[in-house]
């Protein structure tokens, strides 16, 4: 199984990206995906996750600016970021907890990350 990310960049305070991550391989079905982000210095925090049935969960301090969307055929999740902070600068990395058959457990699975820079 791959998670592949994409869509950091740099962008000016107030500007907007998106990310998506992609899910590929042996998958029988995904139950909750996500984006967590590691800035230097600090420990790997949640930003926001989207089940298989689009419950959405933020982080309070991204509640408001960012949006996490899904697409199930695709095996796809977004994130719609705006009104970009400098404190939002991290490596933002794609979570997902899937199947990879009916008969086995479920289990957590990490994309390499993605850098987004935020300058004031």
């Amino acid at each position: 199984v791959q998670l592949q990310a994409s869509g950091g960049g740099l962008v000016q305070a107030g500007g907007s990206l998106r990310l998506s991550c992609a899910a590929s391989g042996r998958i029988f079905k995904i139950n909750t995906m996500g984006w967590y982000r590691q800035a230097p210095g600090k420990q790997r925090e949640l930003v926001a996750t989207i089940s298989s049935v689009l419950t959405t969960n933020y982080a309070g301090s991204v509640k408001g600016r960012f949006t996490i969307s899904r697409d199930n055929a695709k095996n796809t999740i977004y994130l719609e970021m705006n009104s970009l902070k400098p404190e939002d600068t991290a490596v933002y990395y794609c979570n997902a907890d899937l199947y990879q058959t009916y008969y086995s457990g479920s289990s957590d699975y990490w994309g390499m990350g993605t850098q987004v820079t935020v300058s004031s």
